[in-house]
């Protein structure tokens, strides 16, 4: 494919995107910019407390200062590398649990999948947040915890859609073709089935990563992830929302930031299903 003819293909297929989510795309990409430059896009030292407490906006803080004097615009530059890290780190743990654990079952028989399936459904059960806190409560509070706690909740949704995936595509003509060639089920499931469902997870983690980063926030708010010298946007609501009528600017800052790439992720991913399930877009509302 020729350079002029990707640039045409890539054209034709922004034209295609709504309003919405090509806003949408802009509000993701500029979240991985940030995450990624974040420490160098900070004006000042993010944990460096200063006597300028709760300042509103101005003064060489362009979006104020916290309750320690701290630069909430380097904070939340900093912050947003922090939370999405936790967040994409919890989904990739959900994605790897959930899908490789009903993937390596799904060929081992009924017995085992029934086992597996039994163990899902109870933790599916349990509301993820009263699941993570339970399991972080075992366990010492912190964002490897949280992360881990995450990935656990969240599995369940993974090992979902592989079983339904794997059983759909078994039924196909090319997994037939590889059985009669004599291969196992095991190789058809990672060689064969396992190519074909990719889609599926990756819809499946576009959805589920703003509900990790949701989740991360919310522990960090409690005080159970990350430590509280980590300016993650749970921990910078947290922080601020004793002062929040004095100094909203330093509340709604990382507010408006996990609204945002909520928003994003939650239209991208939807954008994402419809496109790998075009039959949908024909029902009517």
């Amino acid at each position: 494919m020729t350079t002029e003819t990707l640039t045409r293909t890539t054209s034709a297929r922004l034209a295609r995107l709504d309003p919405v989510t090509t806003l949408a795309w802009g509000i993701f990409v500029t979240a991985m910019i940030i995450a990624v430059a974040g420490p160098w896009l900070a004006t000042h030292d993010p944990m460096m407390f200063s006597a300028a407490m709760n300042e509103a906006p101005g003064n060489g803080h362009l979006l104020g200062t916290d309750d320690g004097g701290r630069d909430v615009f380097s904070r939340l530059m900093v912050g947003t590398g922090l939370s999405l890290f936790y967040g994409a780190s919890a989904a990739l743990l959900a994605l790897v649990l959930g899908a490789g654990t009903a993937l390596l079952a799904m060929p081992l028989g009924k017995p085992v999948e029934y086992g597996l399936f039994a163990v899902v459904d109870l933790v599916r059960a349990l509301p993820g947040i009263l699941f993570a806190l339970a399991f972080i409560v075992a366990f010492e509070p912190g964002a490897f915890s949280v992360v881990l706690a995450l990935g656990v909740s969240f599995a369940p949704n993974f090992a979902i859609i592989t079983r339904a995936t794997y059983q759909q595509q078994m039924a196909q003509s090319y997994t037939q073709a590889a059985k009669v060639l004599g291969a196992g089920p095991r190789r058809i499931a990672i060689m064969h089935v396992l190519p074909n469902i990719g889609g599926a997870l990756i819809t499946q983690f576009a959805i589920i990563l703003p509900r990790c980063i949701v989740a991360e926030s919310v522990l960090s708010f409690l005080g159970l992830g990350a430590s509280s010298e980590q300016p993650t946007w749970g921990r910078m609501i947290a922080a601020a929302t004793p002062y929040m009528e004095g100094a909203p600017h330093a509340l709604l800052a990382p507010i408006l930031a996990l609204s945002a790439i909520t928003f994003a992720l939650a239209i991208i991913g939807n954008a994402q299903r419809q496109r790998l399930t075009p039959a949908q877009k024909r029902i009517p509302a």
